[in-house]
């Protein structure tokens, strides 16, 4: 009678041995939770970073794209806005292509390292030839009007249409891929420009008093998380 005591008795030591490993283990866990956000707290980012810039925008949704045109909305392409005798369109391909060929202000050919795709592309103007490169506004001037671009003046707009900072020279069926889309729907496809690309995008919004949607603004974080001392650029012709 005695063995068959002791063998019914080790079946309960163990269930206490399992109970107290859970609850030894669940203090731990807990522990380590405890310990590990009081060791990352949160940290604001530095001023005039494009992810401080971030916090700064309101956040809204879409408005109507009722009555936009965007001829007479934001002028014809190309405007010279900062009056230099040179359109805005062969003042972004001096800037951002190599071995250029010009006739005064008119970029007759060049080189490319697109950003978009790191792809290397030889312009050359002809009515067949011009449109492999050409250049995209980061923040499309639909999704402009639609987050409070209808509410500033033509000469605003205007400004806002041909800003250094609003530009860059692109692939361009990439650039049509892209159409009207904000940072929640499309992010140029080399992550390595991703940054930069965002950090624009921002940087127009608060020049020219714009607001981000809900899903903008989540997706242009998610991007400046991974580089949060990206600058935000300045325009020179905001006002």
């Amino acid at each position: 009678m005695a063995r068959r005591g002791s063998r019914g008795a080790a079946p309960v030591g163990l269930v206490l041995l399992v109970a107290v490993l859970v609850v030894a283990i669940g203090a731990l866990s807990s522990l380590s939770r405890t310990s590990g956000s009081a060791t990352t707290p949160s940290v604001a980012p530095s001023a005039g970073t494009a992810l401080a810039l971030l916090a700064t925008l309101p956040v809204r949704g879409k408005a109507p794209l009722t009555g936009y045109d965007r001829v007479r909305d934001f002028g014809a392409a190309w405007l010279d806005v900062d009056r230099n005798g040179c359109d805005t369109r062969d003042d972004v391909l001096r800037r951002d292509l190599t071995r250029i060929r010009a006739t005064g202000c008119r970029v007759r050919s060049g080189v490319l390292a697109d950003p978009y795709t790191k792809r290397v592309i030889d312009f050359v103007r002809g009515a067949r030839t011009s449109e492999a490169v050409q250049i995209d506004h980061v923040v499309p001037l639909a999704a402009a009007w639609r987050t409070g671009a209808q509410r500033l003046s033509q000469a605003q707009r205007e400004r806002l249409a041909n800003d250094p900072i609003e530009l860059f020279a692109v692939d361009g069926p990439t650039n049509q891929a892209k159409g009207d889309a904000d940072a929640a729907s499309w992010l140029p496809p080399n992550r390595a420009f991703r940054c930069t690309y965002v950090a624009h995008q921002v940087a127009v919004k608060a020049a020219y008093a714009l607001w981000v949607t809900p899903a903008e603004r989540d997706a242009m974080q998610q991007v400046l998380a991974h580089c949060p001392s990206t600058p935000a650029p300045r325009s020179a012709l905001a006002r």
